[in-house]
């Protein structure tokens, strides 16, 4: 609180406010004093605020001051729960309700500036819904709406040109400085065309100087591209890293923690959920409800006037009497009945409201110290993008507090030592104009006196005579210490030059000296670096040759490898052959006829004799086929023709067969007419 009061001190000492007071002071003050100073700010902040407020009901100055707040979105602090208690605060002008107000309002005056003239244009009128049927209403009202956007995009095109830096005059002589550019590069292009026109195959040259330009900007951007990548590979390893010590101290402080702690902080959260879910939410959803029923009715009633609002605060005046009638005539009634339960009663209703006011408070705490957290870790994360340092911790911060401790102190006296001086040089400065309005004035007695006798002019031309000499014999006195001056100060070069020359002889012998050995050496220098050049060409050609053989060597030791491999295989393929050629000969030579069968030549000797046989019975048959075919071939073909034969009976049958039922229709047609 003492630092809050002292930051409303200062920034109240400073422009535009200048009110010179101290934490005394400021605290002395009485409660319209604070009204009028928190009217004041007000006034700083939007000039239509800017009024006394003596001359001004109460109720009047908080409407206005409430209004002007809730423009600026100012939230009163989580003590304060009541909105009916602030502004009862506000009125009586409570220390406790305008010290919060003074200091929010002072830590960003030029913020709250900007947003009060906004309002002024973006506070959107509230018009009825019955006055937007008419035409006429809805036209304007939607022009209205319609100039409020305009003006919000042109404050923040205004808005970006200013904090883009850029003046107009800055711009003009960039255009015209960029239009002189322009100009010379035109006439350098015509003339670069007239020489390029000469020059043979023009066109395809262009066209590959376009093509290398147009590869050299593709290189480029991919380059650019790259380095964005390296930027955002770079950030993503970073943001890893903040993870993963992140996730290695939330594994130390579960480790840390013991199972007893960490249960009755769950139990205490459960609680607290369990308060809210079933106590203190459904009362609100259920006040809400209530407001927003009201609300409807309100809405769903026609427009009143001042007179129906005069009727309805005056039947509410006598339902409230009524009801305190009633009350008291109950309290009366059931006084000595429930005098013990009373005192129950408010100590229940008082303890219930304290519990509220302690789950709001510790509700807005946590949002607090989660807000905290959030902004802690964007801090901590753009310092360590920044300069990579990590944040101050135990004693190193309890260090720098001090450090800055001492500086703040430093900073406040010599603050203090600066009002002492600027309120002296005011004071000066005051007696300065004082005199001179006195001169001025002795200047026009003397001046008329001078008229009365005759002399005008006479004072003047003395003080231009005293004036003239006595810069005359400045001159002279300057003139006469300036050429000792320049006497005394060449005799001093002079001895410093020579002083320098005795001090800078044996130095500049030894310089000679070095400067000897120095060539010396690069020589020996250059002679070694020549042999080393030679030497190191030498060792690079035997070590290529070197190379070269090494290379050979292991070619052919690969050859050789892959040589002994195959006669490796081939060998292993050859006693295979081998173990079988054996095992046949075993088969072959043993008396036992069932080992005899087994043998390859055994068996490859009947596969031959049933082969032998199969061709012999196929050239038989074959034999046999051709002796036929001929036989076979003329049967076929007689087959054929009998086939034919059989279908021209077949067709000349049927066409019998049709002529002869043509001719029986015929025939009993005419026994018919013969019959009629």
């Amino acid at each position: 609180m003492s630092d809050q009061i002292q930051f409303i001190v200062e920034k109240l000492n400073q422009e535009p406010f200048r009110k010179n007071y101290n934490l005394i002071t400021f605290d002395s003050l009485e409660s319209v004093q604070l009204l009028q100073l928190l009217n004041d700010v007000l006034g700083e902040i939007d000039p239509k605020h800017a009024v006394d407020i003596r001359e001004e009901l109460p109720e009047q100055t908080a409407k206005r001051m409430l209004s002007l707040l809730g423009i600026l979105k100012y939230k009163p602090p989580g003590s304060i729960s009541d909105l009916s208690a602030f502004r009862q605060g506000l009125v009586t002008g409570s220390k406790p309700v305008i010290h919060p107000v003074l200091h929010w309002l002072l830590q960003r005056t030029n913020e709250l500036k900007k947003r009060a003239y906004l309002a002024r244009f973006l506070v959107k009128l509230e018009v009825p819904v019955e006055f937007l049927q008419d035409d006429t209403v809805a036209d304007i009202n939607k022009q209205y709406e319609e100039l409020m956007e305009a003006f919000k995009n042109l404050h923040k095109e205004c808005e970006q040109l200013r904090t883009s830096g850029l003046s107009t005059a800055e711009i003009r002589r960039d255009i015209s400085a960029m239009e002189e550019e322009k100009d010379q590069l035109i006439k350098r292009v015509e003339r670069l065309k007239k020489r390029v026109e000469t020059v043979q195959n023009h066109q395809r040259m262009l066209e590959i100087a376009r093509q290398l330009r147009l590869e050299k900007e593709r290189e480029e951007s991919l380059a650019q591209q790259k380095q964005e990548q390296k930027n955002q590979l770079f950030h993503a390893e970073q943001r890893l890293q903040r993870a993963q010590l992140q996730l290695k101290e939330m594994h130390h402080a579960v480790v840390d923690s013991k199972p007893e702690s960490l249960m009755k902080k769950l139990e205490e959260e459960i609680n607290f959920n369990s308060y809210l879910v079933t106590e203190k939410i459904p009362r609100e959803l259920e006040s809400k409800k209530n407001s927003t029923y009201i609300l409807q009715k309100v809405v769903a009633e026609p427009a009143m006037n001042q007179s129906d609002l005069n009727v309805l605060e005056i039947k509410i005046n006598e339902v409230n009497a009524q009801i305190n009638q009633l009350i008291e005539k109950r309290m009366m009634k059931y006084e000595t009945a429930d005098s013990k339960f009373s005192m129950y009663r408010q100590q229940a209703s008082i303890i219930s409201r304290k519990k509220e006011a302690k789950a709001e408070e510790l509700q807005a705490a946590k949002e607090e110290m989660s807000s905290t957290e959030r902004q802690m870790l964007q801090k901590t994360s753009q310092a360590q993008e920044l300069e990579g340092s990590e944040v101050l911790k135990g004693d190193e911060f309890k260090h720098y507090v001090n450090k800055l401790r001492s500086k703040n102190t430093f900073y406040k006296k010599k603050r203090l030592e600066i009002a002492e001086i600027t309120a002296e040089y005011g004071v000066l400065q005051r007696t300065e104009e004082l005199l001179k309005q006195r001169h001025e004035a002795i200047q026009q007695q003397l001046q008329a006196i001078e008229d009365k006798k005759g002399i005008s002019g006479y004072s003047y031309t003395q003080e231009e005579l005293e004036r003239v000499s006595a810069v005359k014999s400045e001159m002279d006195e300057m003139k006469g210490l300036t050429l000792n001056n320049m006497s005394e100060m060449v005799k001093k070069l002079n001895t410093m030059v020579a002083e320098k020359k005795a001090s800078l002889a044996p130095v500049i012998k030894e310089l000679r000296q070095l400067r000897q050995k120095c060539q010396e050496l690069t020589q020996e220098c250059d002679e070694k670096k020549i042999q080393y050049d030679s030497c190191a060409a030498g060792l690079e050609s035997n070590r290529s040759a070197l190379e070269q053989e090494v290379k050979g060597l292991l070619e052919e030791c690969a050859q050789e490898e892959s040589n002994y491999h195959y006669i490796n295989c081939m060998k292993r393929n050859l006693e295979i052959q081998l173990q079988r050629a054996k095992e046949e000969m075993k088969a072959y030579v043993s008396p036992d006829p069932q080992e005899r069968r087994k043998a390859i030549r055994e068996q490859y000797t009947r596969m031959i004799l049933e082969q032998e046989n199969l061709g012999k019975k196929l050239r038989e048959k074959q034999k046999v086929v051709r002796e036929s075919h001929g036989p076979n071939m003329k049967q076929i073909k007689m087959w054929q023709d009998f086939e034919q034969l059989m279908e021209c009976k077949k067709e000349c049958f049927l066409k019998q067969q049709n002529q002869t039922a043509i001719g029986q229709v015929i025939q009993e047609g005419g026994k018919d007419r013969l019959v009629l």
